[in-house]
């Protein structure tokens, strides 16, 4: 059995298009789609419950009551633990005809363990600013490693659970590989980065790892992403997270940091500063740099001196 499967908080809405589109999709396996609710607070489960009536491919919906993307990740997990395949999408997403037969392929016939594929943003005419510059769209979720299939060595090609699929044998035999809640989210707020702590974690357990450009979704983007405050903030969150959980502390400390951490914040800061008042092309990434520096300078110090990082999965 394969588990095709999204977790949703507050998009109704967009319920009937997304779940008609996976009813769409052929596959040589028979699949289920399986919805974890996050305590949505609109009309989620009467949809959900409607749409689970209709004829097609069965529909099965739970609610996790502990808010948050990381325990609602994890349900996703413990509801498909006995499937053989569990293939995690969003809810802001429309699967592309074929993903869930590349997913099957990847795993029963080429071996992976984890596949991951193509995630396409998608803009409402006139929508997109001008400013946002085709390298800042991986940071509204795009994955695009080119046309040709591959193993994935390193974490420079990573695939994330906006189009991931799993062999369910990695999470049945390893019980401590799960979404990391200390990089939880909760609601429609920014950060997170459970999965790209998942991501590497499967890659220091040295399982297989595949990409397939024929596993595609598209990604629609919510208005109020698309402001540079919020490439910002997502940079300073994740700089705040790594500070306080993944880095070691400094043999040398000056105000409770490393000093190398403040030369790099003074050296981004001032670059960002000169290329925004001249007005130059990357000002915006410059000052995610800057950002994300600031944020591990106060995870850093947050974290303290008796603190310890830990492992990447809870």
């Amino acid at each position: 059995m394969i588990s095709f499967a999204f977790c949703t908080y507050n998009r109704s809405d967009r319920l009937e298009a997304l779940v008609a589109a996976m009813r769409a999709q052929q596959c040589a396996e028979p699949f289920e789609i399986l919805v974890i609710n996050n305590n949505s607070s609109d009309d989620t489960l009467a949809v959900l419950e409607r749409l689970a009536a209709q004829p097609g491919v069965p529909l099965r919906y739970v609610t996790e009551s502990t808010q948050g993307i990381v325990p609602a990740r994890n349900r996703g997990l413990a509801e498909a633990m006995d499937s053989d395949i569990l293939i995690y999408m969003d809810d802001d997403e429309l699967p592309h005809p074929g993903l869930v037969e590349a997913a099957r392929h990847a795993i029963r016939e080429e071996g992976a363990q984890c596949a991951g594929g193509r995630v396409e943003v998608s803009f409402a005419p006139g929508q997109r600013p001008r400013w946002l510059e085709n390298n800042l769209l991986g940071f509204l979720a795009e994955v695009n490693h080119g046309p040709d299939a591959f193993w994935i060595k390193d974490d420079t090609t990573p695939v994330w659970t906006a189009n991931v699929a799993y062999d369910m044998r990695i999470f049945r035999e390893d019980p401590t590989l799960r979404f990391d809640k200390r990089f939880d989210r909760v609601g429609n707020v920014i950060g997170g980065g459970s999965d790209a702590v998942m991501f590497r974690a499967l890659l220091e357990r040295k399982l297989k790892l595949r990409y397939r450009p024929d596993m595609v979704v598209d990604h629609f983007v919510e208005t109020w992403r698309l402001k540079r405050s919020y490439f910002l903030r997502l940079h300073y969150r994740g700089g705040l997270r790594f500070g306080e959980h993944r880095m070691e502390r400094a043999s040398k400390e000056l105000f409770g940091v490393p000093p190398f951490l403040l030369r790099q914040l003074l050296s981004h800061t001032a670059r960002w500063l000169r290329m925004w008042v001249t007005a130059q092309p990357g000002a915006l990434r410059q000052g995610m740099n800057a950002a994300h520096t600031f944020g591990m300078l106060r995870g850093y110090r947050r974290r303290g001196r008796s603190g310890a990082p830990q492992g990447s999965a809870a």
